[in-house]
């Protein structure tokens, strides 16, 4: 048996992917194609995509990125506590959003949140001296950006090449942007009622502005959410998608099958479910962690849509799409490093096997 040739393990991997600038020619040719063509080869992608959710695990790594969240749940909060008490809106930002959240959330679940989130509030040591604490707690919260990022290489079908110092703050900018966005709806939040009044009075503003604000916050709101999937869709992963997309087919389908998963469940619980007389007290909690991994579910399965919505569009173009999704990847080194790594221990198991039949010879 041969021995592992590094260079050729590493342009095995390496011919599954293709350069930024054969890439875009790829897509100019699939533009061409008709509109039947277009529709089937949608099509496909979409019934591709649901049995390939299945074939990469995809429940498993929902229920993975439903962990990962669950550690960087409190991590986040403090994050979030910490920014808004820069700016004095820390009690008013959490006791709005702990009422938006009254109706969603299970009585059980909010109490296990709304604690440690109050005595955050109250600390003395909120603003400023917090910020040693806000970069620790982004450190940790960033672990769920993270397990996102290597589901959805599984999901590409791409090993991760970036080296760690430049993953790691990449991770940290998206889970860092994530908390803003987060804490800009949750100012939103905060601003209505007697507090929007008082400030568009004060700014000149009459009633209409303030009914205008009171209907155009939700939308506003909903931007924002749609700003941190599309950002989680085009980052992580270890390749580079063709161009931005605000609101894939794929991240549409995931707000629409959380949205959709959610108030499914909710229903469930309510009127079929016995969680209360299974579980207790800890009902709330397992309700919570359901409803999590409901909406991981969700996401994920967005990313297979798009995943193989790019497996299409090669397809149109003539190009050998048929088993891998061929997009440049963002880094190889890492990928090099790890073939090398793989090559030489087969060559240090390939010499063990040679001394040992050299051995056995000898023996004879």
């Amino acid at each position: 048996m041969a021995d592992a040739d590094p260079s050729a393990l590493i342009a095995d991997d390496e011919s599954l992917h293709r350069k930024d600038a054969d890439y875009l020619r790829e897509q100019e040719k699939a533009s061409e194609v008709s509109g039947k063509l277009k529709r089937r080869s949608t099509m496909h992608a979409l019934k591709r995509a649901l049995g390939k959710f299945g074939a990469d695990g995809g429940t498993d790594m929902a229920a993975a990125l439903t962990y990962y969240a669950v550690l960087s749940l409190f991590p986040a909060l403090i994050a979030l506590v910490s920014l808004l008490g820069v700016f004095g809106q820390g009690e008013e930002t959490i006791d709005a959003i702990m009422e938006m959240l009254e109706g969603a959330v299970p009585e059980d679940a909010m109490a296990f949140i709304r604690g440690p989130i109050e005595q955050l509030v109250n600390t003395p040591a909120a603003g400023f001296a917090l910020i040693a604490g806000l970069l620790g707690a982004l450190w940790t919260a960033s672990g769920y950006v993270g397990a996102f990022s290597r589901a959805l290489n599984r999901i590409y079908g791409v090993k991760e090449g970036r080296p760690i110092w430049k993953l790691r703050p990449l991770l940290l900018a998206v889970t860092f942007l994530m908390v803003v966005i987060v804490a800009c709806a949750g100012l939103m939040l905060t601003l209505s009622g007697g507090i929007a009044e008082e400030i568009f009075d004060l700014v000149g503003l009459g009633e209409v502005a303030l009914t205008v604000w009171g209907i155009a916050k939700w939308p506003a709101m909903l931007f924002m959410f749609v700003l941190v999937l599309a950002t989680l869709y085009q980052l992580t992963p270890n390749v580079q998608r063709p161009k931005f997309r605000l609101l894939s087919l794929g991240g549409f389908v995931a707000l629409l099958v959380a949205a959709l998963g959610g108030v499914g469940f909710g229903f469930y619980a309510t009127n079929f479910g016995s969680y209360n007389a299974t579980y207790g007290s800890l009902a709330g909690i397992i309700m919570f962690l359901l409803l999590l991994w409901i909406v991981n579910n969700a996401l994920l399965l967005g990313a297979e849509i798009d995943s193989e919505l790019e497996r299409a569009r090669l397809l149109r173009a003539g190009i050998d799409a048929e088993e891998h999704v061929a997009l440049p990847l963002r880094d190889e080194s890492g990928v090099r490093k790890a073939h090398e790594k793989q090559a030489k221990t087969i060559a240090d198991a390939a010499d063990i096997r040679r001394d040992a039949v050299a051995e056995n010879a000898r023996d004879r």
